[in-house]
């Protein structure tokens, strides 16, 4: 599997994930919208740290740079 997420998106992703994790642990937990924000940022996580984006791959979109574009 080809990455197709760049590093500055990796860290956008994983600020993000961290600020829903918080808002859905702390501040809705218990309610459907914490429930949302967890499994949101669980995939925003899981993302970053794998490095692929199935929903890039179907729209086109690289962030990641390859030997091709340098």
């Amino acid at each position: 599997m080809k990455t197709n997420v760049g590093s500055i998106d990796r860290l956008i992703r994983l600020l993000l994930a961290s600020a829903l994790f918080y808002l859905g642990l702390f501040h809705y937990s218990g309610s459907a919208l914490g429930i949302g924000l967890v499994v949101a940022g669980g995939v925003l996580m899981v993302t970053a740290l794998v490095g692929f984006c199935g929903l890039y791959r179907l729209l086109g979109i690289q962030t990641s740079q390859t030997n091709e574009q340098l």
